[in-house]
């Protein structure tokens, strides 16, 4: 480019002085564009004998006396050397900064999961030890409470720990890809609310899907973890709620996937740290709610894997609203997990 820019300079203009800038911004942006200093020095080097040999009289013959063509070359080497300099620095300054913040997100992740395991693990050893020193005087009633609880905060541990597992593969196997697959909206809900309903029987989950037969490209595993994971935070943390809902929305080039509720809705502060830092800024409760922080950030990190958007809002009439959106098709340059 450079150089067809400095024929037609010299057609028109008959300028060696502005060829020679020319050729000082392509071994700036050469520099600029790669790793280290080797490509751009020998750019500089070839770009100095470029407008020698092709710019400078006489034309077309190498002349090495004319103190200009030697201080372009000097000009083009300092100006590589200095660019070269100042992007290294920057990209180990951005590689730090990235483990920086691998590092903080790993305690909280550390933080967030010893609060949240603490309270199912009390429960279930506060259960068990009740059943096994007061076995004989407990009812039969009283024992299957127990045992009830126990089961309960197990399968939360359960689903912990599947969420969990995602977010390692997620940051250890950062090369890996999204596995997408044609998927039938209406199955991938009737396999999710069949899950849901094992865990919650009593919670009504009101499902509104399009009959149409489209299919939607994704990794229905993890998707299906991605509404598992609204759906159990609406049980969680949704107090007062009395309706529940899974919608599907189909549009020209995304399909848009929806949970709300109508409960008490979410703080200022939930939403501004709704999908980062595993629950950094929420406030951990003793009262055996489970945070939140982990589960919805696994949904975040699924979503964009899949080239989707997530977000979270209170609605104007109560109850929040959780939605994500994925593409109807497959991009040329798949997301990096």
């Amino acid at each position: 480019m450079a150089f067809v820019i400095s024929v037609l300079i010299q057609t028109v203009v008959e300028n060696v002085g502005l060829i020679s800038m020319i050729y000082i911004l392509a071994a700036f942006l050469c520099s600029l564009f790669t790793d280290g200093y080797v490509y751009g020095i020998i750019a500089s080097l070839l770009y100095m004998l470029i407008v020698n040999w092709a710019f400078t009289y006489p034309q077309f013959a190498f002349n090495f006396t004319v103190s200009d063509n030697l201080l372009s070359a000097l000009c083009m080497l300092t100006v590589s050397f200095v660019t070269s300099t100042l992007t290294t620095k920057l990209k180990r300054q951005k590689a730090l900064e990235k483990e920086n913040e691998l590092e903080r997100t790993r305690a909280n992740l550390l933080r967030a999961v010893s609060h949240d395991l603490r309270t199912p693990l009390t429960s279930i050893y506060g259960a068990c030890s009740a059943v096994r020193d007061s076995y004989d005087e407990l009812t039969r009633a009283q024992k299957i409470l127990l045992m009830d609880q126990a089961t309960e905060d197990a399968q939360w541990m359960v689903h912990m720990v599947e969420n969990l597992l995602t977010v390692t593969r997620m940051q250890m196997d950062e090369g890996s890809r999204v596995k997408k697959t044609p998927v039938l909206p209406e199955e991938l809900a009737e396999s999710v609310l069949t899950k849901f309903r094992s865990h919650h029987p009593d919670i009504l989950v009101t499902p509104d899907i399009p009959t149409d037969i489209v299919f939607i490209p994704m990794d229905a595993m993890l998707i299906s973890q991605v509404l598992n994971n609204l759906l159990e935070n609406a049980v969680q943390h949704a107090d007062g709620m009395t309706k529940l809902m899974l919608r599907v929305r189909l549009q020209p080039t995304q399909a848009v996937f929806a949970v709300e509720d109508d409960g008490r809705g979410m703080s200022g502060e939930e939403l501004h740290h709704l999908f980062t830092d595993f629950g950094r800024g929420r406030k951990h409760s003793d009262d055996g709610k489970k945070g939140m922080g982990i589960g919805l950030s696994v949904c975040a990190s699924i979503v964009k894997a899949h080239g989707g958007t997530i977000s979270g809002e209170n609605k104007p009439a109560g109850g929040c609203l959780f939605r994500f959106t994925l593409p109807l098709e497959e991009e040329k340059n798949e997301q990096q997990v």
